[in-house]
């Protein structure tokens, strides 16, 4: 008997088929628009695109176009790029444009779909940000679908680290902006440090498409864009204390791995007490509980959480001499990015790398919250249904399935468990064979860039030609991906998502096009183009009599939207294809998540060794597993965001006001305000109200107002008047103050003085916003611990966080007008000596850079390095480059003593 559930659906629908049936009549109008368009000449397709901003100017909506400019767009890039978009990627358009997330299968031209809603919004004259995962991806769409935007009339721009400054900003005013999302948040931030509004990139945040949305919005939104600036080098201490966690003993520390926690023992803390008094990192006398002690247990916390939690070649690999993030969701190189609080300068003492010194925060945003501030969001993916909720509840985004162009034929098989890993080896070695004999390509999936590796090796004793995609191999990964649906390719992948390149069966003709024209550049193009086209055709149907893409994975990952993203390259646009995940009891997710009670069960049944239990039953319990996983991580992160979301307030508030600053032409009323209300609380401090003129302390008024307004003023005089009280003395000194400003101004200048008003205010309020973020995050990292006390961490955060703020407004009054107070105009002599003292900085910051690029150059060709400077910081008298005896002994950290300004180590010392 049916459900009452399953007999709804049956008779109703389920709310997505509803969704998709709602999209047919407007498909229905824009196919019965497209003979219209097809007989429109170039010219006339590109003028629609003015005629729809002058009807929206008269009052259509952007809903009203939708039919006529998807329709226009349709058109266009048949015309421009050979591409006429199938019914269900114009399905996909729609529902980007209503602001949802559109799942589509990979190979479903995602890619083209963004153009449709793109072009829509794009009229407004708001402009559109498109945002990809990576910038080869940002880059090779926007130079793909430029084609179509400029065939249409309309300009686009792509954002990437290294740009210059006018190029950026020339990109951010293009009608669609393709970017990637680190871009983007950085700029934001980097727009709220800028002091002029010609500085700034962004316009308003009108609609984004999210590429990859889930990868973007939810597996990077763990982390926040911190911008930073170096604080002091502590390199030394991070190294000692390194030096220290070998010589703990597993009784030492206990480790949870599903919350991703490392503590020590009681029998720990007292070793390593007793370790750090040895080492003379503590005083006599002091232990890790003195609140003197706080810093030296931070930093051996971190060291603890470095050398258990953190492991090389799996969370980073350590790259040029540096330490280099791995996105554990993409396996892709995170360059760039640091982890903080001490977390990276640890792992580098571990790996005995050069320690960066750790950094203080000057601006931060979460993902969560900067996407939020867009009037439209949208997104698409393959993989976007089983995080529906999070995407619903903190992105108020809704999921639409969108049905393939063509039927599924990928065969996906139950899972296989073997009890060990070595058991599972085999069978996978063993199953490659297999394929590989027959012609089947096979896509390896791999958690780690260690699996990948432990796999290549055993593929190469079995004497199988394969190829390794993971952060070691980077920069090959288009050509690899390209090459992985060859007839008989063997290619081990570190994480699949987000790749941005089809695995096209029989191998990829472009590629193959652009290879053949590199080995013979004086063949012409379309002859090669043919041939190669017409060996394709051959190779794809050998490949497809060989069933297809074998997706084959070793591992289940956490969250079943990785699995899936890893399935989904195989079968694409209808091709034949399988898939088939190969486990054991020892993986990480079986070992974390209850396999005691599952090898028990197994043991009981008498397997042998090399068999496997395959059954719908298991695949069904390892993706309830994998769901309670998904719903803790979503938790943390809602936890996370419901404390950003205190900050976020301040955050917008504080650039808001900034924004107000600098759009502002005269701040003469502010500053006045704001001084006002420094002489109020003045007066209040030294003449509290309902007290008498005898408790009054004058003489204090009078030092503060010489201090804090440059005012000197008889207070004392004032107060021994007859009948004076507290108001009258405030409006006596709100009018000598504004007397000292009109002088001042008139000294330096009207215009002049609104400028340095507007310079003090924007220098004071990013100065006091540092020092903000500071507090905040000690503040973090100490009210999870009120929870002890039976109160709600949160609302402590919330209550102290909001007293903090207020105390950064008082401060910023006060730093504001005792800064003004003290402002005076240079005297020709001062004026002079500055140009002088500037002048000498620019020439040593020159000579600095010409020493850099004479070692550079003499470095590349292998000669010993040229440039000594013996009035430079460090010069020792007497240095010869050809005699390291004469260079004294500096330590590595020291100035160079051939004075080139730069520590020893990077100069004379990386040669020595």
């Amino acid at each position: 008997m049916l459900g009452i559930g399953t007999f709804a659906k049956k008779v109703f629908g389920t709310p997505n088929d509803r969704k998709i049936k709602a999209t047919r009549p407007l498909i229905a109008k824009i196919n019965a628009l497209e003979e219209e368009f097809q007989a429109l000449s170039d010219e006339a397709l590109k003028a629609k695109t003015n005629e729809f901003r002058q009807r929206l100017e008269q009052g259509e909506t952007l809903d009203d176009l939708l039919p006529e400019a998807f329709a226009n767009c349709r058109e266009g890039a048949r015309r421009a790029i050979g591409l006429r978009a199938f019914d269900v990627q114009l399905m996909g358009g729609i529902f980007l444009h209503q602001g949802n997330i559109s799942e589509m299968k990979t190979g479903e031209g995602k890619t083209l779909v963004a153009t449709f809603p793109a072009y829509l919004n794009a009229l407004t004259g708001q402009g559109v940000h498109v945002v990809t995962v990576n910038d080869y991806l940002a880059k090779r769409d926007a130079e793909w679908m430029s084609k179509v935007y400029g065939f249409l009339g309309l300009t686009t721009g792509v954002v990437h680290p290294g740009q210059g400054e006018e190029a950026k900003r020339q990109a951010y005013l293009c009608d669609i902006t393709y970017a990637t999302n680190n871009e983007l948040g950085f700029d934001y931030l980097r727009d709220n440090m800028k002091s002029e509004l010609k500085d700034i990139y962004q316009r308003v945040h009108n609609f984004a498409i999210v590429d990859e949305v889930d990868s973007i919005l939810i597996d990077e939104a763990r982390t926040p864009l911190i911008i930073s600036g170096p604080a002091q080098d502590r390199s030394d201490l991070y190294t000692a204390i390194d030096k220290l966690i070998p010589s703990l003993g597993d009784e030492d520390f206990t480790s949870d791995e599903k919350q991703r926690s490392v503590t020590f023992t009681e029998e720990g803390n007292e070793k390593l007490e007793q370790l750090l008094h040895e080492n003379g990192l503590l005083e006599e006398g002091a232990t890790l509980y003195d609140p003197e002690s706080t810093s030296i247990v931070h930093h051996v916390n971190q060291a603890l959480r470095a050398h258990k939690l953190f492991i090389r070649d799996q969370h980073y690999i350590v790259r040029d001499g540096s330490v280099v993030l791995i996105d554990e969701f993409t396996g892709r190189m995170m360059a760039g990015r640091r982890l903080s609080e001490g977390l990276h300068q640890a792992i580098e003492a571990k790996e005995g790398v050069d320690i960066q010194p750790e950094n203080v925060t000057l601006a931060q945003v979460t993902f969560q919250n900067y996407f939020r501030l867009y009037n439209k969001l949208s997104g698409m993916t393959g993989t976007a249904m089983t995080e529906a909720e999070e995407f619903s509840e903190i992105y108020g985004l809704g999921v639409v399935e969108v049905p393939t162009n063509r039927p599924i034929a990928r065969q996906d098989d139950d899972d296989r468990i073997y009890r060990t890993q070595q058991e599972k080896y085999q069978a996978i070695i063993e199953e490659i064979k297999v394929a590989h004999e027959k012609g089947q390509p096979v896509l390896v999936g791999t958690t780690s860039i260690e699996k990948s590796e432990l796999l290549s090796q055993l593929l190469t004793q079995a004497e199988l030609p394969h190829n390794v995609l993971n952060a070691r191999h980077h920069e090959q990964e288009a050509q690899i991906v390209a090459e992985a649906g060859k007839l008989g390719a063997v290619t081990i992948a570190t994480n699949m998502a987000g790749r941005g390149t089809d695995i096209k069966l029989g191998g990829n003709v472009e590629m193959k096009v652009m290879e053949a024209l590199e080995a013979q550049p004086e063949a012409d193009p379309d002859a090669i183009r043919q041939q190669i086209e017409a060996e394709h055709v051959a190779a794809e149907e050998e490949v497809k009599a060989a069933g297809g893409l074998y997706v084959l994975a070793t591992e289940r990952h956490e969250s079943r939207r990785i699995d899936n993203q890893l399935r989904g390259r195989s079968g694409r646009q209808g091709d034949p294809g399988r898939s088939c995940f190969f486990l054991s009891l020892e993986d990480d997710l079986m070992r974390i998540f209850g396999s005691e009670r599952l090898d028990k069960v197994l043991s009981g049944l008498g397997m042998k060794e090399g068999e496997a239990i395959i059954h719908p039953w298991v695949n069904k319990s390892l993706e309830r597993a994998q769901a309670k996983v998904e719903g803790r991580n979503f938790d943390m992160r809602k936890n996370v965001l419901k404390f950003d979301d205190v900050m976020n307030d301040q955050r917008k508030l504080i650039f808001g006001q900034r924004r107000e600053i600098m759009e502002a032409k005269d701040l003469s009323e502010i500053v006045q305000d704001m001084r006002f209300e420094v002489i109020e609380d003045l007066v209040t401090q030294y003449m509290p109200p309902k007290t008498y003129a005898d408790q009054w302390d004058t003489e204090g008024l009078k030092e503060a107002c010489r201090e804090k307004l440059g005012l000197d003023v008889p207070v004392d005089d004032w107060a021994a008047e007859e009948g004076v009280d507290d108001e009258q003395i405030i409006e006596r000194l709100e009018s000598a103050s504004n007397e000292v400003m009109a002088r001042k101004a008139a000294d330096f200048g009207p215009e002049n003085m609104r400028m340095i008003e507007k310079q003090i205010l924007l220098q004071a309020i990013d100065g006091k916003w540092r020092e903000h973020l500071l507090r905040m995050e000690h503040l973090r990292s100490v009210v999870g611990f009120r929870g002890y006390a039976q109160r709600d961490p949160l609302n402590e955060y919330k209550n102290e966080a909001f007293a903090l703020f207020e105390s950064l407004l008082d401060s910023l009054r006060e730093d504001v007008t005792q800064t003004l107070a003290r402002v005076r105009p240079m005297t020709e002599e001062e004026r002079q000596a500055q140009i002088a003292a500037l002048q000498q900085q620019m020439a040593a910051q020159q000579a600095q850079v010409d020493a850099a690029v004479r070692q550079a150059e003499a470095q590349a060709s292998g000669e010993p390095v040229a440039g000594v400077n013996p009035e430079g910081e460090g010069y020792v008298p007497g240095f010869d480059e050809n005699d390291p005896a004469t260079w004294g002994n500096p330590s590595r950290n020291a100035p160079c003593p051939c004075g080139s300004g730069k520590k020893f180590k990077h100069c004379h010392g990386a040669l020595a």
